[in-house]
């Protein structure tokens, strides 16, 4: 391989692998960009690292690091681009989601991934950036679509699979509360496709989701047309509104349980 003569030639090299790699690089792209080795692939990447020119994000993966950036561990401008890289076959979901389609606009720190991958710990934190697991069979990878950040193409869960997710599963949504104020800007939005989010919740399988769904439309409006379709989907059993409260009051109507707070006629 030989000795690089100097740091303009090392920057070269770099931007020719980053030509070949886009946002992220993986020891294969420095094998393909500077036709050499892994071993001498990750070893000029660990030269690099030492230098500050990247910084290694997970195994194998490493992220350039801009020459004005700060001496802490955020360089990234856009940490959606390591999602893929880490985790696929995945998708962004949740809150995170919640925010790209502005169902809210409070953005949390954390970005929310639905993962295929066997998630170990469900908080990671990876180039200063903290992420939250939740691991979904890949036979329920439906309701996604593509989008471009920088270089890199990001899957992210569209306007009706964020709501029923998040209906699912009301921690990836923040919590009821905030999935309450989604399901409202949902049911105000122009592309709201009642059509569309009932066959995702029908293809999920989880009448849980039919049972919040229907209870927090009809707080919002008895009118609305989700109520009666919620009510033709309601399973047997009781549900608790959120799994991270005390549920001590029934709703008959929804066979919910829901925190005392929530409670308001004529549902109680």
């Amino acid at each position: 391989m030989g000795i690089e003569p100097g740091e303009s030639t090392s920057r070269r090299r770099l931007e020719k692998v980053l030509r070949t790699a886009g946002d992220v690089i993986r020891i294969g792209d420095a094998v393909h960009a500077l036709a050499v080795t892994r071993v001498e692939a990750a070893t000029i990447l660990s030269r690099w690292t030492g230098q500050g020119w990247v910084r290694r994000v997970g195994p194998g993966i490493y992220a350039p690091v801009p020459l004005d950036a700060p001496e802490s561990g955020h360089v990234l401008e856009d940490p959606w681009i390591l999602v893929p890289v880490l985790y696929d076959p995945c998708y962004i979901g949740g809150r995170s989601a919640a925010g790209h389609w502005e169902l809210t606009g409070e953005m949390s720190g954390h970005i929310v991934v639905l993962t295929a991958r066997p998630v170990r710990e469900k908080t990671q934190r990876h180039h200063g950036v903290t992420f939250s697991l939740k691991h979904i069979d890949r036979r329920r990878f439906f309701g996604t679509t593509m989008i471009q950040r920088g270089r890199t193409r990001v899957a992210v869960s569209d306007l009706h699979r964020t709501v029923i997710d998040m209906l699912d599963d009301p921690a990836i949504g923040g919590g009821i509360g905030r999935v309450a104020d989604c399901v409202a800007a949902y049911l105000a939005h122009g592309e709201r496709n009642d059509e569309t989010l009932l066959a995702y919740g029908d293809r999920l399988g989880n009448g849980a989701a039919f049972k919040r769904l229907g209870f927090l439309a009809e707080r919002i409006s008895t009118d609305d047309p989700l109520v009666p379709a919620c009510q033709n989907r309601l399973t047997e059993g009781h549900t608790r509104l959120t799994p991270a409260l005390v549920c001590s009051r029934l709703v008959t109507r929804w066979r919910l349980m829901i925190p005392d707070s929530w409670a308001r006629d004529p549902w109680g």
